[in-house]
């Protein structure tokens, strides 16, 4: 009598967007040797860029870098193939001249446009079905003093509109899983406090503002922070009070209106002191508590290996850990591997360069987040997180990070290896290459250091043990990479 053979337990990677997909490749090489599913667990608090005007007209999640996700997957194809074309279109940006990007529109929405050449008819229908709905969408908001609703999804429900948008684009479910951090059709904000004590609202503003600074702009009465208060009024033109009532709740933080299409991930001004908590919050400010996707905690329940990867650390990995139940299903997982692939420069996030994050501060804020989730932290009165075990006990660090890949060259985060090694925590130096800035005078200045593909592949399958723990002691002559060095934690 044949039986099924039990499939091998998946990778879980927790991610942010634009980073993370230039290791797509890697991470598909990986999945490919342990012969398992790989889940792709995104947040879905993105507010800045083209998912700010998405969310300001129509409101709903920020589906940008899920959108993203899915494009960058769409398996790759001969030159002029269909598939080709159909990545091309959903990765077309419109033009930033407001006449040229209402015609280019208008093109793609009628079927005109270049862009549709190489897709066949069937596709191409059935995409401008969902465009057509869109742009339906687009009119209606068009005119003043509509009722705020809930995001046009073609397919009825987020989770449905990824698989439709994956069936389509010929992404293989059965194998990569893009999972959305909350199943919702409603948008899910973020906030942060600083060390200094202020709140910044959104994850745009934490992140990448579009403005000079993401600081709330002035003081509030603590019973004001929820929502706007009459001493906060000011006589406004009549048709930015339509504005305000077609985009957003009454009552919205101010924060939270503001657009972000235009900003810049390379040119911030550096945050005042360090971040210190991150929180979700509804449209008037006030903190919620939301769960996890039901199918992001089945992903880390049935994993072998529980990946951190690169990307922003404060809106890309924490948002989806301090979801309810994502703590205790990362600390209950099967997973024998946790791996943080430490950034190869620091950002606003993680700095100001006054105070700059170490290896240890990422650890210690993946780990705080898991045990927030858990409800596990208390809050203080300058809104930090501290544990409430035992005192001196200390944080479950191994719980949440066994193994740390890093670089080591200008702009990367320091690393002490000795004081990780207390924490339980293994580190791999793994080889990679400088990333630099060029100058008006044409000087180069390195600013932070870029993985090489190889080198992390090979480091990824070390850890996950395809070629045995020999290989973790052996060093080059069993294989290992002479530039990727293994620095042995606490064995617990």
């Amino acid at each position: 009598m044949s039986t099924t053979p039990t499939p091998n337990r998946g990778i879980a990677v927790f991610s942010g967007g634009s980073a993370a997909n230039n290791l797509v490749e890697v991470f598909d090489t990986v999945r490919d040797t342990k012969n398992c599913p790989l889940s792709y667990i995104i947040p879905i608090s993105d507010n800045g860029g083209s998912s700010s005007e998405l969310i300001r007209i129509f409101g709903g999640p920020g589906i940008g870098d899920v959108r993203s996700r899915l494009v960058r997957l769409i398996p790759d194809s001969p030159p002029n193939s269909e598939r080709g074309a159909i990545k091309t279109l959903f990765n077309h940006r419109l033009s930033a001249h407001a006449a040229t990007a209402h015609a280019e529109w208008l093109s793609i929405v009628d079927g005109t446009s270049t862009l549709w050449q190489a897709i066949t008819p069937a596709k191409k229908e059935l995409i401008r079905s969902f465009f057509n709905l869109l742009n339906l969408e687009i009119l209606k908001r068009a005119r003043p003093h509509h009722q705020p609703s809930t995001s046009p999804l073609p397919a009825g429900s987020f989770e449905s509109a990824i698989y439709l948008l994956g069936s389509i684009c010929g992404v293989p479910s059965d194998t990569v899983r893009v999972i959305p951090a909350i199943n919702s059709n409603f948008s899910h904000h973020i906030s942060a406090s600083l060390a200094n004590g202020s709140i910044i609202v959104g994850q745009n503003s934490i992140s990448h503002p579009s403005e000079a600074t993401a600081l709330q702009p002035r003081p509030r009465r603590p019973s004001l922070l929820l929502a706007d208060g009459a001493d906060d009024f000011t006589d406004t033109d009549t048709s930015d009070t339509h504005s305000y009532e077609d985009d957003h709740p009454p009552g919205s933080l101010p924060t939270l209106r503001n657009k972000n299409i235009q900003f810049s991930k390379s040119e911030n001004e550096d945050l005042p002191s360090r971040i210190t908590r991150i929180w979700y919050i509804n449209p008037y400010g006030q903190e919620i508590r939301p769960p996890a996707n039901p199918r992001v905690l089945e992903a880390i329940r049935d994993s072998q290996a529980i990946i951190y990867s690169i990307g922003s650390l404060y809106t890309s990995l924490i948002p989806s850990l301090i979801l309810r139940g994502v703590g205790q299903a990362i600390v209950t997982s099967p997973a024998r591997h946790k791996i943080l692939i430490l950034n190869g420069s620091l950002d606003r996030e993680t700095g100001p360069p006054s105070e700059p994050f170490t290896a240890v501060n990422f650890v210690e804020a993946i780990t705080r987040a898991g045990e927030e989730s858990r409800g596990r932290m208390a809050l203080s009165a300058s809104n930090t997180s501290t544990h409430r075990s035992i005192p001196g006990l200390g944080l479950p660090y191994s719980s949440y990070v066994t193994h740390l890949l890093h670089l080591e060259g200008p702009g990367t985060p320091q690393v002490d290896r000795e004081r990780l090694a207390e924490m339980g925590i293994e580190t791999l130096r793994l080889y990679g290459r400088k990333i630099v800035t060029t100058d008006a005078g044409g000087a180069e200045t390195p600013v932070g250091m870029k993985y090489d593909a190889t080198a992390l592949v090979q480091a990824l399958e070390v850890v996950l043990g395809k070629k045995g723990d020999a290989m973790l002691r052996g060093g080059e002559k069993n294989g290992l990479s002479r530039r990727n060095t293994l620095d042995p934690g606490r064995k617990r």
